[in-house]
């Protein structure tokens, strides 16, 4: 059977299973050109899974993360064991805690145990040897590679996968790319594969993108495989690439640009900013911010899961409150760490009628302690494109003294001014901050003039591990100069977009539209998401915020939607906030298990959800138009274009 692909509009298609972007060592994500593709992919069809060759990292192991893995079991396993690899003791030993209480939880105990790996240097041909911590003497080394590995029972993978997963604390691909290239005959492609049996497996078997462990299968190499030099290359050329004793400076960068404090940006492609850069307040809207309220995670998910980790650290015992539909992740991590939550799913001001209940009711069984802990929420919410009413939570936490933690990845700072209404913003920089789905990372940002920053910050102070790789920090900061440019351009071209599909739907007041509703921030709780809304500043030189560049279509028939993604001529695949368009049928990856659960909340199965990219605001609705007419084809109807 021949493979699918995804035609685009001015680019080569993508076959089933590919990178997106193509030709990428690191891309984040993977090529799903039909909604048939999508759907095999969570059923565990064999003909979409022996094709998979990369995947969004927290839900793919990387091949290259599976082969160093592999070598650890080889070293320290024995017979029916799996590992997991972390860049500290305590992110492993998390892992370890997750895997005894969950497994307990589900009434199969299990055990697991850690190893500190040291990658030392062997000789003065830089060969290099795997060796437990208690037998390197090589601990000053400068190519010393530290690695914490996680060894448990075959069978308790799936639960080690939920850690994987819900935090996002595993090693980087990059990292694991310097690690094999400091073994004997260290190319990537010259270490044999894993047999699924003892290795890690591919892919999530948890309930959101993951089906049955049955899906555990050796993915087979890429076709084209590139060498370790043309990789290399490949990086530099296309990434832009630093050398690696800039990382300190990349990062630092990263924090002022995040904090909004830089007045001009690195003027030169081979520089960083500096101590002759030009700082000024804070355009985040609270002026005492600094880049020492900036922490940087290798994921958005993993600034959520640390986030959840030090509320839990600084509050009282309480639930939290997960408000609006949010990514899946992030409830699951409310849920499986600490006590749990209330789920408040649909994120409208009735929803906020609802938490004064709660809040009331919890107060009244205990006024001694906050009524709950914190209250995470997304500004707008991925993927309804709904912005809660930040004022009157911001009100409520402050009476009840609870912490607000703001989701900013789908705003972005560029955009809407969240800080002055949270304790605590997180950011995935993976998406939009990067735009060039070649890096994972994430942010963290302490609000200075929150009654609970000091012990927020006294608590970072002392516990802050930089997990954030190196390598990956300069990709980052290299990818997120042009930030602000990107976002005009990708604002203009989404709202050309859906003020297109908005007029031929049904909610405009079109009965015969095929389109039943655009969820985007312009139409979706408007007020609510205008009152956030950068205002433009002529003496500060502020543009105005736009409405981001994600959106959400549904469809008044699953034949429609069906056809309209098939035909829609871009990348398909998980991830958002790329420098080019990428569409995905976000409920069936993100939902595949619990189709009838996430439609309480209005995310319908067939809901299609769309980031907008760099390319012609003309080309791209020329496509979108394309796209329109297969949808009305596939029911019937007439050409209304």
């Amino acid at each position: 059977m021949e493979a699918t692909t995804t035609t685009t509009v001015g680019v080569a298609p993508i076959a089933l299973g590919l990178p997106v972007p193509p030709y990428t060592p690191h891309a984040i994500s993977v090529s799903l050109p039909t909604w048939r593709d999508n759907v095999g992919y969570e059923a565990g069809d064999k003909r979409v899974l022996d094709a998979m060759v990369c995947g969004y990292p927290r839900f793919f192991i990387g091949l290259g993360i599976r082969k160093l893995a592999q070598l650890c079991v080889q070293k320290f396993g024995v017979y029916g064991e799996s590992a997991m690899l972390f860049p500290t003791k305590k992110t492993a030993d998390a892992c370890r805690s997750f895997i005894l209480s969950r497994s307990a939880l589900e009434g199969t105990k299990a055990s697991a145990r850690l190893i500190q790996l040291l990658i030392c240097p062997e000789d003065k041909a830089n060969k290099a040897i795997l060796v437990n911590s208690e037998d390197c003497d090589c601990n000053g080394s400068a190519s010393l590679v530290d690695l914490h590995i996680v060894l448990f029972p075959s069978e308790a993978f799936s639960i080690a996968m939920q850690f994987w997963t819900h935090s996002g604390a595993g090693i980087s691909s990059r990292l694991a790319e310097q690690c094999l290239s400091l073994l004997p005959e260290g190319s990537p492609s010259s270490i044999s594969s894993p047999a699924p049996s003892r290795g890690i497996s591919f892919k999530s078997s948890h309930k959101h993108y993951g089906v049955k462990e049955a899906r555990r299968v050796s993915p087979p190499m890429i076709a084209e495989d590139l060498n370790a030099d043309h990789s290399i290359y490949l990086e530099e050329r296309y990434g832009r690439n630093l050398p690696i004793t800039a990382a300190s400076a990349a990062k630092r960068a990263l924090r002022l640009r995040i904090a909004g404090v830089l007045l001009r940006d690195a003027p030169k492609r081979d520089s960083t900013c500096d101590q002759s850069s030009p700082f000024g307040p804070s355009t985040r809207g609270v002026n005492d911010v600094s880049e020492n309220d900036v922490y940087l995670y290798p994921g958005g998910m993993n600034a959520i899961w640390n986030a959840h980790q030090l509320i839990l650290a600084v509050q009282p015992v309480g639930k939290s409150v997960c408000f609006g539909f949010p990514y899946a992740d992030t409830l699951k991590v409310l849920q499986k760490w600490g006590p749990g939550c209330h789920f408040l799913g649909h994120g409208l001001d009735s929803d906020i009628d609802q938490l004064e209940a709660i809040l009331e009711e919890e107060t009244k069984l205990d006024p001694s302690k906050p009524p709950i802990i914190a209250l995470f929420t997304e500004f707008p919410s991925n993927p309804l494109l709904r912005s809660a009413n930040l004022s009157r939570l911001r009100a409520l936490a402050d009476k009840h003294d609870f912490l607000i933690v703001i989701d900013e990845t789908i705003g972005n700072f560029t955009n809407v001014e969240v800080l002055p209404f949270a304790d605590i913003v997180v950011s995935s920089l993976t998406k939009v901050f990067s735009g060039s789905s070649n890096v994972m990372g994430g942010s963290l940002v302490l609000n200075p003039q929150g009654r609970h920053y000091s012990n927020l910050k006294s608590y970072m102070n002392s516990n802050y591990e930089d997990t954030y790789f190196d390598q990956d920090a300069i990709f980052m900061e290299r990818n997120s100069r042009d930030l602000q440019r990107r976002v005009r351009v990708i604002d203009h071209s989404t709202e050309a977009i859906c003020d297109f599909l908005y007029s031929r739907s049904q909610i405009a007041g079109v009965p015969e539209a095929v389109i039943k509703d655009v969820a985007y921030p312009k139409y979706t709780t408007p007020e609510h998401y205008e009152a956030r809304r950068i205002k433009s500043n002529v003496q500060t030189g502020v543009q105005q915020g736009g409405y981001g560049g994600l959106f959400s279509v549904t469809f008044t028939s699953p034949s429609a939607s069906h056809a309209f993604f098939d035909a829609l001529p871009c990348y398909k695949g998980p991830s958002l906030g790329t420098n080019f368009t990428l569409a995905c049928p976000f409920t069936i990856l993100a939902h595949f298990n619990e189709l009838d659960w996430a439609a309480q909340y209005g995310v319908e199965a067939d809901l299609i959800r769309i980031s907008v990219g760099l390319e012609d605001t003309n080309e791209l609705l020329a496509g979108f138009r394309l796209a329109l007419k297969a949808a009305e084809a596939a029911v019937g109807q007439n050409d209304l274009i």
